[in-house]
């Protein structure tokens, strides 16, 4: 996914979009570039060396950027501890659920509602838990998305809440951390819906967070 679709995302919900190439050097200094922000975008893209949450690669597996992974490692870790709203897409949900500790299924082709020819979006429905963040954040219980990936949760990250699933195959869609002010991983890519309030809440999240 192109970083300029996530950048007019941003731009839509009223807010300036800082793209952040991976850097080790950041990676042993985050504070440095998050001091920058107001809020924090993990986006989509490649698969998460498994090597990260302890297991070994499915064939299936494909693209991994070391330097990616211990960069946006590195961001999340520090954005949580500082209670920074973080807004995970995608591959970004994933790799919040590795930053606490989580695991993936690595491949799931298994789910019929999300097989769909390569480098095309699925189309389906999202049940959100009343109350969540998630739901709070999409204006409903239920949405219609667009998703593209092959890979699921598999074991939860510490302190991390599924409110989110996938209809008709339940697969989890949506993780929040409860203790947070706003940190939220979704497995859809709301980037593409022009219509889509989540890069919305995350802004506000952000300017609530600097009026404090």
């Amino acid at each position: 996914m192109s970083p300029s679709v996530y950048a007019l995302a941003i731009q839509r919900a009223d807010a300036l979009a800082l793209i952040l190439p991976p850097d080790d050097a950041a990676a042993e200094a985050p504070d440095e570039l998050l001091g920058l922000l107001d809020a924090l975008v993990i986006p989509g893209g490649s698969d998460i060396d498994p090597a990260s949450y302890g297991a070994r690669p499915h064939p299936e597996s494909h693209g991994v950027r070391a330097e990616r992974d211990r960069f946006e490692l590195a961001l999340a870790h520090r954005a949580l501890e500082r209670d920074m709203p973080l807004l995970g897409i995608c591959r970004g949900m994933e790799l919040l659920n590795v930053a606490l500790g989580g695991t993936l299924d690595q491949h799931i082709d298994r789910l019929d509602v999300h097989r769909h020819t390569p480098g095309a979006f699925c189309d389906h429905t999202v049940r959100l838990e009343p109350g969540s963040l998630a739901a709070r954040a999409v204006g409903g219980e239920r949405t219609e998305v667009k998703s593209h990936h092959h890979q699921a949760l598999a074991e939860l990250g510490e302190g991390l809440v599924v409110t989110g699933w996938s209809e008709p195959d339940d697969l989890p869609e949506a993780i929040e951390l409860r203790d947070r002010r706003f940190a939220l991983g979704v497995l859809w890519h709301p980037e593409e819906d022009e219509r889509s309030r989540v890069m919305g809440s995350l802004v506000q999240a952000a300017r609530e967070r600097v009026a404090a």
